[in-house]
């Protein structure tokens, strides 16, 4: 499969330059950035979207009666003839990569920021029946329906995926439904359409999820996969019984936007450098640690694809398989048929895998099919919910498991945390209070020109201050020091010590790290290691 998808990269590199090529010998103006042509910055849809969308065409300018198109095929000359006939004889061809004009006709068929505020603001109680769809994987910017809770369900989904959220929450109230958006990790209020449509939106997202729209009084699962601008997203559904209806919350899975290689997730050199060295070894344990959404996944993910190769058997078992890799088997956790971490991980020994992935440790069972594993020949690779590294030995000490065949089987626990990063357009510098570097443990002079800079907010970042996140790590190297303290007291806070005498970079450091250089905020920092502190 690896090599399946490295094919297929070259011969999308083929025809990229194969149209580069005719564009150059047709004398066509080359462009690498449409961002400040006047209708992809207003956002102006004029030809068909699933016209735009098949034939990468999209007009960008307009100069008195003639229009300016932005072309990739460039040998499609009856795509040409109809742009002509849709606009008038009247155009000027320009040739733009395959990637720059999706992500512009993306924009350009998403509808403005607040349009699903206003459309939500327009509707009334007296709005049409839903329609029901068992319709799949189709596009979210063809609006094929007409119905009014379809096209607001829509709106929202696409503005949600637009702003880069991780999760959607619908949440009935008395007398409204507030609609609200995770977005780097904080939940935004956004929408509050009007409660008479509350029964018909939720209706359509468990038609949407297969979920059975009789059951009210427990909670439900399901999955919806839809299409975005030619790309697949899905989305996990989850509903439970509320004091005013049922609240769902849609997790969003965007392959997009996940960050796959570990040299792209934000890793300092020498954490980089070391945490390969652990994964590249024949066997043992190395855990990923941290809380819900802090992309223990995504590093796991990024370890895998560091070491997969066609002599490497890589199976996992992960609840839910979040995103599909190509090369490797893995296997979804399914409670209904008692296939659990434990029962699944036995069944993957049985086939004869170099690489195991488990998608977190839970009890007793899961820790000591995994050790096994590791001592017999194996790499495992899995999460665990601690606050930091050396927490990590506390808790399967906790569980059960001796400390003696801890030692002889973790290489490595690291820990991970997601800060955001300060919006770029508003951020702004100011002067410290020695409390707050005395708490960062930094120094002044540490400082560029003594300062750094604090969240103001702005319409580019929701008014929050922050664009996007950052990864700050913590790994421990399971060292001989550390097993003769773990053997001696598996205390957390005496691992951490001996972790730090040896020089473990702790979470907190490295995100002074990050403050200095003006990445993100030292309240961002604080906020996100204050329980780390508190409990070490």
């Amino acid at each position: 499969m690896i090599q399946s998808s490295k094919i297929e990269q070259t011969l999308e590199e083929s025809v990229v330059s194969k149209q580069r090529q005719l564009a150059k010998r047709f004398g066509l103006d080359i462009v690498a950035d449409l961002s400040s042509f006047e209708l992809v910055e207003k956002g102006e849809s004029i030809l068909p979207y699933s016209f735009a969308k098949k034939n990468l065409v999209l007009p960008i300018e307009k100069v008195e009666d003639v229009y300016t198109v932005a072309i990739f095929y460039v040998d499609r000359l009856s795509v040409l003839q109809e742009v002509k006939h849709f606009l008038g004889e009247n155009i000027k061809e320009v040739f733009v990569d395959q990637e720059k004009i999706e992500s512009a006709i993306e924009k350009c068929y998403h509808k403005s920021e607040g349009k699903a505020s206003q459309y939500i603001e327009g509707l009334g109680g007296d709005s049409d029946p839903l329609e029901s769809s068992n319709e799949e994987s189709y596009d979210l910017l063809d609006s094929r329906s007409e119905a009014p809770v379809v096209k607001m369900l829509n709106m929202i989904l696409i503005e949600a995926i637009q702003a880069k959220a991780s999760d959607i929450h619908f949440e009935p109230k008395e007398k409204s439904l507030v609609v609200r958006y995770r977005i780097d990790g904080v939940l935004h209020q956004r929408h509050t359409p009007p409660r008479e449509l509350q029964a018909q939106l939720l209706t359509r997202i468990k038609v949407m999820g297969k979920l059975d729209i009789a059951e009210h009084r427990l909670p439900q699962d399901g999955r919806i996969k839809l299409m975005m601008a030619g790309r697949s997203i899905d989305f996990r559904v989850s509903t439970v019984p509320v004091a005013h209806g049922e609240r769902i919350v849609l997790r969003i899975l965007d392959k997009a936007n996940i960050v796959l290689g570990l040299n792209r997730i934000g890793m300092p050199e020498e954490t980089l450098n070391l945490f390969k060295k652990h994964i590249s070894q024949s066997q043992g344990i190395v855990l990923v640690t941290g809380p819900t959404g802090s992309g223990k996944t995504t590093t796991l993910y990024s370890g895998i694809s560091e070491i997969a190769s066609p002599d490497v058997n890589i199976m996992t078992i992960e609840d839910p398989v979040e995103y599909k890799l190509d090369g490797m088997a893995q296997i979804n956790v399914n409670p209904k048929i008692n296939l659990d971490f434990a029962k699944g991980l036995r069944h993957i020994l049985r086939q004869d895998p170099d690489v195991i992935m488990i998608g977190e440790i839970r009890d007793k069972e899961t820790a000591e099919i995994a050790i096994q594993a590791s001592l017999t020949g194996h790499l495992v690779l899995s999460t665990l919910h601690t606050n930091d590294a050396p927490s990590a030995l506390t808790r399967l000490v906790d569980m059960g498991i001796e400390p003696y065949l801890l030692t002889s089987s973790i290489v490595a626990a690291l820990a991970q945390r997601l800060v955001r990063k300060l919006c770029p357009d508003c951020k702004e510098l100011y002067v410290p209070t020695d409390e707050e570097l005395k708490e960062l443990g930094i120094q002044r002079k540490d400082l560029v020109n003594g300062k750094l800079y604090h969240k103001v907010g702005c319409d580019k970042c929701f008014s929050s201050g922050y664009k996007g996140r950052h990864g700050i790590y913590e790994l421990m190297t399971v060292s001989p020091s550390i097993k003769e303290q773990l053997l001696t007291s598996a205390d957390a806070m005496q691992l951490q010590k001996v972790a730090l005498s040896e020089g473990m970079l702790s979470l907190r450091s490295q995100g002074a790290r990050l403050s200095i250089l003006g990445e993100t905020s030292s309240e961002e920092v604080l906020r996100v290691t204050r329980q780390v502190q508190l409990e070490g």
